[in-house]
């Protein structure tokens, strides 16, 4: 027992690290560190082809499926002034970059950092949380929509006090803004900025509390002469030859928490996570479904644009069961692409609206069981509901119900 819990401490750096996507496995210094995990698992859908952000969109004939979710393997290596990060996902899809970057810190001011390279966007708490330790199979909806893949490439500074301030981080990041997977396509460059505080050891060391706030001012390019921005109950259009090559804003504000509990029973973590903004996406149409036409592109968009004004919300529960290696997940996530049009409005003549804009909840539920250190096991269902529309393409209730088992190996 001594052994094991010695071993724990002595990890403890690790494990917090490792949490952290734009992170080394540890700032101690040392040699290539080869960490990872594999994520293999089943799924289950309600109906054939739907579109679905557990895992991706379901293939036309198909409503049950394997799949590699995740294969990620992460090389890093530390010395006195430097750290280096690079991590590869391995799935059935192929294989691709995700995190290629180097950090520089001067040892006497360990304090401040500069990261430079492909890194997660330094926005909120759930986009930088690792997957391999993410309680819940996927990150929500609006996350998944508004920064696809969590990644882009640019420059970060970063601010953690190791003195009476320890409790805080700043953070502030240049990006192209066109994500992981391609080149900036425009002149303009998005900026982050984040802080958050972390308190832990309350209460007799058995209350945990972090909270933060988050802000990224971007840019989308228009390539028509035609956009339109959102007003109560549709879009108003706005044409001319001047609006090729306008920039519409794209900014979003956002606020997190996160409190755990240490109770004689197990284990209770609540975390909570708010954003809303301006989002330019496009309309939907034969070629592209509804829920990702509000989504950030990689290239530039080809049709006209939609300035939409959105919001969206999550809310996870982690219950220990007793001092087992059991514990029960119950996540609730809600993601609304237009705020300035609800339910049947959508649709209506002269409103310019779409499947687009569409407002979606997604209720999910199950177990977590840690069979070691390494292995975890999840059985999770996800019910997801869309408000009635005027849309003839959108049914009341789109049947989009995900059931996952998934296995985990962590190394």
């Amino acid at each position: 027992m001594k052994k094991f819990l010695l071993l724990t401490w002595l990890c403890s750096p690790l494990l917090i690290y490792a949490q952290n996507n734009n992170a080394p496995s540890t700032y101690d210094p040392h040699e290539i560190a080869i960490t990872g995990y594999l994520q293999t698992q089943f799924q289950k859908a309600q109906s054939a082809g739907i579109t679905s952000f557990s895992g991706g969109d379901f293939s036309t004939n198909s409503d049950n499926r394997f799949i590699i979710r995740r294969g990620r393997l992460k090389i890093d290596r530390v010395d006195k002034y430097t750290s280096i990060v690079f991590q590869l996902d391995a799935t059935q899809n192929g294989l691709q970059l995700m995190d290629a970057f180097i950090q520089l810190r001067e040892p006497k001011l360990k304090e401040f950092s500069f990261t430079a390279g492909l890194f997660n966007r330094p926005f909120g708490y759930s986009i930088v949380y690792s997957s391999g330790y993410r309680d819940f199979p996927e990150r929500p909806r609006v996350f998944q929509l508004l920064m696809p893949r969590e990644r882009d490439i640019g420059a970060l500074i970063g601010y953690r006090p190791h003195t009476i301030l320890k409790f805080l981080t700043l953070e502030f990041a240049v990006v192209n803004g066109s994500g992981l997977t391609a080149r900036d396509y425009d002149s303009k460059k998005d900026m982050i900025g984040n802080i958050a505080f972390k308190f832990d050891s309350l209460a007799g060391k058995k209350f945990h509390i972090g909270f933060g706030g988050s802000i990224y001012r971007g840019y989308v390019r228009s390539g028509t002469k035609t956009y339109y921005n959102s007003t109560i109950g549709g879009f108003n259009a706005n044409t001319s030859d001047d609006f090729v090559g306008k920039y519409l804003d794209r900014n979003y504000y956002g606020a997190n928490t996160q409190l755990q509990y240490d109770n004689t029973f197990g284990k209770t973590a609540i975390k909570a996570e708010y954003i809303a903004g301006k989002q330019p996406g496009v309309a939907s149409s034969a070629d592209l479904k509804g829920p990702y036409a509000s989504q950030s592109f990689a290239i530039q968009p080809a049709t006209n644009l939609y300035a939409r004004n959105f919001s969206g919300y999550y809310f996870w529960l982690t219950q220990q069961i007793g001092k087992t290696k059991l514990a029960a997940i119950v996540g609730y996530d809600v993601y609304d692409p237009n705020t300035d049009v609800k339910g049947m409005e959508i649709g209506k003549p002269n409103t310019f609206t779409t499947s687009g804009d569409v407002k979606y909840n997604t209720l999910g539920y199950g177990l977590t069981y840690q069979l070691s250190n390494r292995l975890k096991f999840t059985v999770y269902n996800e019910h997801v509901t869309n408000e009635s529309t005027s849309l003839i393409d959108v049914p009341n209730d789109i049947r989009d119900d995900v059931f996952t088992t998934r296995l985990q190996y962590r190394w």
